[in-house]
């Protein structure tokens, strides 16, 4: 079923930050088969077409989007054995994400409990490989089964043809190899727009009661295990959940601090060379201690969080005004109830420049950004 409305519909009703302007047309699709025409619809027209799920991701303009948004609401979730304990796990694009891992879980198939809590919908989860406490998306993902608007035609794409790296993918606007123009096509798009459309999503998990090792210090610690060790799967949830609670990065319509986008930078990778000039830095500014990790290929991981806190942006800054940074964690900028997206990006800008000037990296940001730059 699809169903069309014209303006008003504000995208701040749309977004986990509760942020953005009026979509010029606003597209509810409930089933796949909606999902395409909506988006074939919109490419023939020449119009750009904005697809949200859970809007978790998102920094929309305070302008809205002048094109066509189009609300993926797809459902469906089916197990299929894969043979030596294995079970492939089919979501529909427009599946609530922690629904999607609550079942799993409840089924005994291990694989993606480190991923509960976070907010959205699966189709987006092959777009930014999300990851978290240790693992990714792309670890399970079999395929993901897409609308291909170039040769408007339905693929399936293997694991190894998404081209998954940390927080990015095939799918990801922004990808040379993701996107197309071809004006004067009857499926012409606006350049920089996804070619792919996720319509679902396979993983395989694996049914048992341990987790996979758990990698991630936080989270061993929460467990009580050493690095390495297992756990029980519906534990190694229950533990994800209280982490990400403690900081904010659960929905609570109660507290202002989950009014964000997640995280809103990621992790900066940078050279051994540059590593070590932080590390200088740091010692100078009497920092302590850089934390990282290794990222291959001599490239080394910098977590964001202690770059900005110790750029002088502590958790709260900019209180009282509209955005600030969260009480809670200092990777979330969040909506204190009246900002606009223009306040959010004022302050992700001074972010930014106050990490460059301290350390002299430069802060990416997560989240999708749309009508809007930093």
């Amino acid at each position: 079923m699809i169903q069309v409305t014209r303006p008003p519909v504000l995208l701040a009703d749309y977004t986990t930050l509760g942020l953005g302007g009026p979509a010029n047309i606003f597209v509810s699709a409930d089933t796949e088969r909606a999902l395409i025409h909506a988006v074939r619809s919109a490419d023939k027209a020449g119009e750009p077409a904005l697809l949200i799920g859970g809007g978790s991701n998102l920094v929309i303009a305070d302008a809205g989007f002048p094109g066509t948004v189009i609300h993926v609401n797809t459902r469906g979730l089916t197990f299929v054995d894969a043979g030596d304990g294995a079970v492939n796990v089919t979501v529909a694009a427009g599946a609530d994400w922690d629904d999607v891992v609550a079942a799993a879980v409840g089924e005994g198939l291990a694989g993606l409990e480190p991923l509960s809590g976070i907010p959205g919908r699966a189709g987006a989860t092959p777009i930014q490989n999300v990851g978290a406490y240790g693992r990714e998306v792309a670890e399970v993902i079999t395929e993901v089964r897409v609308y291909d608007r170039q040769e408007d035609q339905i693929r399936l794409i293997p694991n190894e043809g998404c081209r998954f790296s940390y927080r990015t993918s095939l799918f990801k606007s922004g990808r040379p190899e993701a996107l197309v123009s071809l004006p004067g096509s009857a499926r012409s798009q606006t350049a920089g727009q996804p070619r792919y459309v996720v319509l679902d999503v396979t993983f395989r998990l694996v049914r048992q009661s341990l987790s996979a090792p758990v990698r991630y210090a936080e989270l061993a610690a929460e467990l009580g295990v050493e690095l390495g060790e297992q756990a029980a799967v519906s534990e190694v949830r229950a533990a994800v959940i209280k982490i990400r609670s403690r900081k904010g990065m659960v929905l609570n319509p109660g507290d202002p601090d989950t009014r964000s986008a997640g995280s809103f930078f990621t992790n900066p990778v940078i050279s051994a060379e540059e590593f070590a000039a932080v590390e200088s830095t740091a010692t100078t500014r009497g920092a302590g201690p850089v934390p990282h990790y290794p990222a291959g290929a001599g490239r080394v991981k910098v977590p964001a969080a202690w770059l900005i806190e110790r750029s002088g942006f502590a958790k709260g800054y900019g209180a009282p005004g509209p955005a600030r940074v969260s009480a809670k964690h200092t990777l979330a900028l969040v909506n204190a109830g009246e900002a606009s997206t223009a306040d959010l990006l004022a302050l992700a800008r001074q972010i930014v420049a106050g990490v460059q000037a301290a350390y002299g990296v430069t802060l990416t940001p997560e989240p999708i950004l749309v009508g809007v730059t930093l």
